[in-house]
């Protein structure tokens, strides 16, 4: 076995310390960024680039550490940021706070075992306190959900523009809402694609009723503006398969290879003809599109064409106009075909080509365009509407409030304080122990 010589082994009570210790110093990184006084944090990123912001989980992916506890905490910050949202600061600095509180006890030879047994019976009773406290919300209309992300957005960047960022936030979960019996589905990351623009006014961000990709019709004839267009959607390439293997043709005589040309010419337009039993207005497919089968759709059935448009992008077209997306056109169905959009309209923006699918009935995906100065203000923007989109989500999905401001954690702190009076033994001082850190929440926002 070959070890690096720089490489240290820690065991006992000093690898418990040096643990507690990185914790504690991830905690302090983000402490500042807590609550509605909280300061941005300006990093520097390995490719050179600026990130300007508070988000706790944004400020320690860029932070490049070595430590094994400290990568845990950092890991702890994007496992947040996945499930939650929301709260990414937060659960560092309660991480921290709840590791530093344990330091005196491993210090009188206290097992971490019986800590760590206290600590999770603490916490099933702080679940337990949490559901007691918390109140039901009414969502029949979006007063209450309104009031909840606004809270979410008041200690970020984006609470310069009031209400802006909090509706879209509750427009998009909305448009995303769907329930099946009792499965409720809010996928925000599948299908409320965030498209940022820089440019415009802030003002000018909105979430649209249906979806947008940057991509241009492939042929400068194509329709730009169609009104209730028929859209059918492929995942195949609508140009001559060339063999998986190698393969080699041979001509003896100059016939022979326009021979071979016409019969590719007569694969791509019975693929097409296929398409156009269908009588679509626009055809867009994840694959490839040749130059015959353009020239086709076109003069044949006065087709707009859409190539190599991503699988995400596909699949929130097709929830929002009703399409199928189809593997072979051979089977083309009409219900297969998209009718519930509205209009469709490619526009320029800037010094792109962006193409809209909206007035679309009952959408069940949505872009929300974000426009601004400049990229470092929109990435900021993007980030608090990710958090708000976060927080609306499980609000929705489990639609109990509690108190915030801090007020939660000291009543919290509260009543464990007199719930470690009845344990017995020593896990006692864990309880304590836990009930003194959760303070800092509080202490922190003060």
């Amino acid at each position: 076995m070959v070890l690096n010589k720089n490489a240290k082994r820690e065991q006992g009570k000093t690898a418990q310390r040096a643990n507690i210790t990185a914790a504690k110093a991830v905690s302090d990184i983000v402490r500042t960024t807590l609550g509605p006084k909280s300061m941005l944090k300006m990093l520097l990123d390995p490719m050179g680039g600026i990130v300007l912001t508070n988000d706790g989980n944004a400020i320690l992916r860029e932070i490049d550490v070595s430590h094994p506890a400290a990568k845990s905490m950092i890991e702890l910050s994007r496992a947040q940021d996945e499930e939650v949202g929301d709260g990414t600061t937060s659960v560092i600095i309660l991480a921290g706070e709840v590791l530093a509180a344990v330091e005196g006890f491993l210090e009188r030879d206290i097992h971490p075992t019986v800590i760590v047994g206290a600590y999770f019976k603490a916490l099933e009773d702080l679940n337990t306190m949490a559901q007691q406290m918390s109140v039901p919300i009414n969502m029949e209309d979006d007063v209450d959900l309104t009031k909840i992300v606004d809270s979410c957005i008041g200690t970020k960047f984006a609470s310069k523009w009031g209400k802006l960022i909090v509706d879209l936030a509750v427009k998009a979960v909305r448009t995303v809402y769907r329930k099946e019996g009792d499965n409720i589905e809010i996928d925000t990351k599948r299908y409320a694609k965030v498209e940022k623009i820089p440019g415009g006014m802030l003002e000018e961000c909105r979430v649209l009723d249906g979806v947008m990709f940057n991509k241009d019709v492939t042929h400068p004839d194509m329709r730009r503006e169609i009104r209730n267009p028929r859209v059918v959607l492929l995942d195949c390439p609508l140009e001559y398969k060339k063999g998986e293997s190698m393969t080699a043709m041979e001509f003896t005589d100059a016939a022979d290879f326009k021979k071979a040309l016409a019969m590719e010419e007569i694969e791509v337009k019975r693929t097409c003809a296929a398409i156009l039993k269908m009588r679509p207005d626009i055809v867009i497919t994840e694959k490839g599109v040749s130059d015959t089968a353009q020239h086709y759709l076109l003069k044949e059935g006065n087709c707009t064409v859409f190539r190599r448009l991503r699988k995400t992008d596909n699949n929130r077209v097709a929830r929002v106009t009703g399409a199928t997306i189809v593997n072979r056109p051979e089977e083309l169905q009409e219900s297969d075909v998209g009718t519930n959009c509205g209009l469709f309209k490619v526009e320029k923006i800037g010094d792109d080509y962006f193409t809209f699918l909206t007035e679309c009935d009952e959408p069940k995906a949505c872009s929300i365009l974000l426009r601004g100065a400049s990229k470092d203000v929109l990435n900021e923007i993007e980030r608090n509407l990710q958090d708000a989109l976060g927080v609306a989500r499980n609000v929705v999905v489990n639609p109990n409030l509690c108190p915030g401001g801090g007020a939660l954690e000291m009543e919290l702190a509260s009543r464990l304080m007199e719930k470690a009076q009845t344990v017995e033994g020593i896990h006692q001082w864990p309880y304590k122990a836990l009930a003194s850190a959760i303070e800092v929440i509080p202490r922190t926002l003060a």
